[in-house]
């Protein structure tokens, strides 16, 4: 099993960059693959970026293809969001979720453990 805390979110103006952090529990960290999902008011949970399990493979969703990066470090289990040229349709809460297979995919249902968010919030 595996415990995610999410971190590092906040107001932000347009055009403006933030971090995000997930923190994992558990020594099997490596062997899950890790993705950011965001969910805005009355929207569908959708995928923002995936990664596998060594970070060779990397997955994003459309709309920050270019302006996010994701990465995780084994040694600390920790997951990263780096998110540049914010724009307000980027407000939403943001988890971090883990799925236990190598297949990097955008489907929520595959991932078996989430964290409890972080908000994000773009002003214009």
């Amino acid at each position: 099993q595996v415990l995610l805390v999410e971190s590092g979110g906040g107001l932000v103006q347009a055009g403006g960059s933030l971090r995000l952090s997930c923190a994992a529990s558990g020594r099997t960290f490596s062997t899950y693959t890790m993705a950011w999902f965001r969910q805005a008011p009355g929207k569908e949970r959708e995928l923002v970026a995936a990664i596998s399990r060594v970070g060779g493979g990397l997955y994003y969703g459309d709309s920050v293809k270019g302006r996010f990066t994701i990465s995780r470090d084994n040694a600390k289990n920790m997951v990263y969001l780096q998110m540049n040229s914010l724009k307000p349709e980027d407000t939403a809460v943001y988890y971090c979720a883990a799925d236990p297979s190598s297949l990097v995919t955008g489907q929520p249902s595959r991932y078996d453990y989430w964290g409890q968010g972080t908000q994000v919030t773009v002003s214009s």
